[in-house]
């Protein structure tokens, strides 16, 4: 008769089975890619791929070697060199070439030896679970999970720049056509006043990241939220209305960005004889209509101004997913369901219990919130620059999660953020109303 696996092992069987598969995940995403796109940079204000073939080890290997398994570096060097990326807030650009960078097989070997290190002495702290370390196993293989789950969005971003043919085409997307639909700037929901839960408490047992801490309950007045994202054809009536042009709708620093950077339209859109298309990772079509569009902060607000509304702030489009409560079980397009967005009414994206559609998945939503801490906060002793060092008033809040989000990262209480300058996320939005 087996015996059936303790707490530790069950838990060691898991997190491990977590583990190797958020490493299958990114490695596909590299698959994607031909050999001579590896040295490229196809988002400017990111650094080259190459980088983050060696970021994503050097990160599990600089956090747990140095927090958990005590064992010494084989390559210091490389350790420091894919320690951090960037994300500049100054205008200032990377100007590195390839040639500052190692080989490829040179970062396919110290990925390699990473990896097997690192099971190997996984392997051995999990056989003892006597051993003493100054974190718990479990916390730090979440951060570890989920932090290389975020980067299988965030490299999603940066390939969909790729011209097409520098990837390889896998599976393609089902064409997705919802009932007939026509989008209405006009087809609010009626969100009642209420309480809204922000954060999670920290003595409730599930992981999440410093900034998820501590929860706390906002009351909410009444407002009322757009039924819907807004979508491509909508985008289009405040493009062809002259949107981009005028200065009334935006921002001092957001006009200024728009005419140095010669922004005219969604990155995602491209324009051949007068007509507009959509760049998808791995083809071109005709505009979608009514898929959400993915624009920059600074256009989602010229947008909303120019229909009379606003963006939500977090507790507003917290109190419009959740209702009040917690509990739902969000149903949408997210944890890697498709490699483009779906029609906003196709119900890929979900429902809350409120009946705001399309708000689980088929792409974040900014809201008008700063990103910084809640109440309580405090930061990751072994990771101190995680929220820290982005609570500079430069980022804003994004809710819900795009079809490139992990399950795990559906939560409530999860917090995405951006600069307002940033078009190349998967993120839409919709417009509120005071009551």
């Amino acid at each position: 008769m087996a015996v059936a696996p303790n707490p530790v092992e069950r838990l060691s069987r898991a997190l491990s089975g977590r583990f190797a598969d958020a490493r299958a995940r990114t490695d596909e995403l590299f698959s994607l890619l031909k050999p001579d796109s590896l040295y490229d940079r196809p988002i400017p204000e990111r650094h080259r791929i190459i980088f983050y073939i060696g970021h994503l080890e050097a990160f599990d290997w600089n956090l747990l070697r140095e927090r958990l398994l005590g064992i010494p570096s084989f390559n210091p060097a490389l350790d420091r060199l894919f320690a951090f990326g960037i994300d500049p807030v100054d205008g200032g650009l990377p100007s590195d070439q390839p040639k500052d960078w190692p080989a490829i097989a040179q970062v396919r070997e110290y990925v390699s030896q990473v990896r097997e290190e690192l099971d190997d002495e996984l392997d051995a702290l999990f056989a003892s679970p006597e051993r003493q370390a100054e974190f718990a196993p479990e916390l730090l293989l979440n951060v570890a999970i989920e932090h290389r789950l975020m980067h299988a969005e965030t490299l999603a971003y940066m390939f969909h720049q790729l011209p097409l043919d520098r990837k390889a085409r896998p599976r393609l997307d089902r064409a997705m056509e919802g009932p007939a639909f026509q989008a209405s700037r006009t087809r609010m929901i009626e969100i009642p006043s209420g309480p809204i839960t922000l954060g999670m408490p920290r003595d409730g047992g599930q992981f999440g990241w410093d900034n998820e801490f501590e929860s706390q309950q906002v009351n909410v007045p009444a407002f009322a939220i757009d039924e819907f994202k807004v979508t491509h054809g909508e985008f289009l009536e405040f493009l062809n209305s002259g949107g981009y042009d005028r200065q009334d709708l935006w921002s001092e620093e957001d006009w200024n960005w728009r005419r140095q950077a010669r922004i005219e339209h969604p990155v995602f859109w491209v324009q051949r004889d007068r007509q507009w298309f959509y760049r998808g990772m791995f083809e071109e079509f005709a505009l979608p209509m009514t898929w959400p569009v993915y624009v920059s902060h600074a256009e989602a607000a010229a947008f909303a101004r120019w229909a009379g509304k606003a963006l939500p702030t977090e507790a507003q489009w917290q109190r419009a997913a959740y209702g009040g409560t917690d509990k739902i079980t969000p149903k949408g397009n997210f944890d890697f369901e498709r490699w483009d967005p779906a029609p906003v009414n196709s119900d890929a994206g979900g429902s809350s219990a409120l009946g705001v559609r399309d708000i689980f998945g088929n792409g974040w939503e900014w809201t008008s919130t700063l990103f910084g801490p809640l109440p309580g906060f405090q930061k990751f002793p072994f990771y101190p620059g995680y929220s820290a060092d982005f609570f500079d008033g430069k980022h804003y809040v994004m809710k819900g999660g795009s079809s490139r989000t992990a399950a795990c990262m559906m939560r409530p209480s999860f917090r995405n953020w951006f600069q307002p300058h940033y078009q190349y996320v998967y993120a839409g939005f919709r417009c509120v109303r005071s009551a």
